[in-house]
């Protein structure tokens, strides 16, 4: 087989190469190898579709015709095993073998799974992709059953409010203090706890998971802690989360730090090699240096400039960081930038009223994270300033005040937010 650009992976990346080549090389012959059986769909969405409010039509993140109104044959539920980046070729697990002239690596990541004692057990799974949520539904089938969610992160948060949704008793094991900690505080890890609390689950904090009991019929019959606490359950799911899948670029010339290293061209530093998404480590605007940034809109932005640029138009990825908005258990967040773990050096603010929260971080009166719970109708506008690095130390107040008005603003300020880019009315 041959190929002009060969697509590894079918998620945000790689749709939004398709796109990037697509708005430059009409016809060029393309190829998209997945090891997932299924066309592009919306991983963010799958708790959705476990709790049975979507199908796989409204999951899709395109439509039906995508791939042919594109030109782009498909080779779905077939993986690359073995990618020859000097040699321009790709071993694909059906024992074929691509010859391409430009590749891209969009193999996003794999389920963090620490070995435990009783992993094996039937009733065990993971929680990142769309067979994950299959098989979870099929294993529940109507029947009432009790869960222990291993992780208290975004996977976590999200499996454990889609397992209540369909009746399942759940208790959620985090290691660190509180949930969330990724993404924020301990004073804003709080403030969502108490709302995945009052939904019913038992949060259980500072703990691991060091054993899975299973009955006689080999099914998950509960958890041992590290304290020695037993929790009854009949099903366990690993959302502990994910690392970059760097497999493919195991024995090449590719270099990898955490993740494939990319420049802003999202050029890997061997020729002809792309890579983009949660495999890829790449311009953070925030940090000023390039770093994991496992988030869909990154992965789809990423993507359409490597696709530019595989095509001959020579563009550059302005630059993502850790963003992202979300809704669990009724409760609205958006984060963006540095939110958890705040560097010496920086000026953190913070304001809490009538059930929400918010908190900016400046260095040099610019801004390096933000955090809203509860009302995030401002997150634009904050992100915004982030971005677009606005000087926001004479306004800082306001960013965190109840009622945050653009009116408020500085003249200078809000004239620029009101008034639209050139030929656009």
């Amino acid at each position: 087989m041959e190929t002009k650009y060969l697509i590894i992976g079918n998620a945000a990346g790689a749709i939004g190469a398709i796109e990037g080549i697509r708005t430059i090389d009409k016809s060029g012959h393309t190829i998209v190898a997945s090891s997932e059986p299924y066309p592009a769909y919306s991983r963010p969405e799958i708790a959705e579709y476990l709790s049975g409010e979507r199908n796989f039509d409204e999951i899709r993140y395109r439509p039906v015709d995508f791939y042919e109104k594109n030109g782009v044959e498909t080779l779905f539920g077939n993986s690359v095993m073995k990618l020859d980046a000097a040699g321009h070729t790709a071993e694909l697990a059906d024992g074929r073998k691509i010859s391409w002239q430009k590749a891209l690596i969009a193999t996003g990541g794999l389920p963090i799974m620490p070995k435990t004692p009783g992993m094996e057990s039937k009733g065990v799974f993971n929680f990142v992709s769309l067979d994950d949520a299959k098989k979870i539904r099929d294993y529940i089938a109507g029947r009432k059953l009790g869960a222990v969610v291993i992780g208290g992160g975004l996977i976590g948060m999200s499996v454990s409010e889609a397992l209540r949704k369909l009746g399942v008793r759940v208790s959620v094991v985090e290691l660190k203090d509180y949930i969330l900690n990724t993404i924020l505080d301990a004073e804003a890890g709080a403030f969502a706890a108490a709302s995945v609390k009052k939904a019913g689950v038992n949060l259980i904090t500072g703990r691991t998971v060091t054993k899975i009991n299973s009955a006689s019929d080999g099914t998950v019959s509960g958890v041992v802690l590290d304290s020695g606490v037993n929790i009854a359950c009949e099903m366990v799911i690993f959302a502990i989360g994910v690392r970059p899948n760097t497999t493919l670029a195991t024995g090449t010339a590719i270099k990898v730090n955490r993740g494939i290293l990319v420049d802003r061209h999202m050029a890997t530093s061997v020729p002809d090699v792309y890579a983009c998404g949660d495999v890829a480590e790449a311009f953070d605007f925030t940090a000023g240096e390039a770093r994991l940034t496992p988030v869909w809109p990154n992965a789809y932005l990423g993507g359409r400039i490597a696709g530019f640029n595989m095509s001959g138009k020579i563009a550059e990825y302005p630059g993502g960081t850790a963003m992202n908005s979300l809704k669990y258990f009724g409760l609205e967040i958006a984060t963006a930038g540095i939110t958890a773990m705040v560097p010496d050096g920086y000026e953190t603010m913070s304001g809490t009223d009538n059930g929400t929260f918010r908190k900016v971080i400046l260095k040099n009166g610019l801004i390096s994270g933000m955090v809203l719970i509860g009302n995030i109708e401002k997150a634009g506008l904050v992100f915004s300033f982030m971005k677009d690095k606005v000087n926001v130390g004479g306004f800082k107040k306001l960013l965190v005040a109840p009622d945050l008005n653009e009116a408020a603003l500085p003249q200078a300020i809000y004239r620029s937010k009101l008034t639209p880019p050139v030929g656009v009315s």
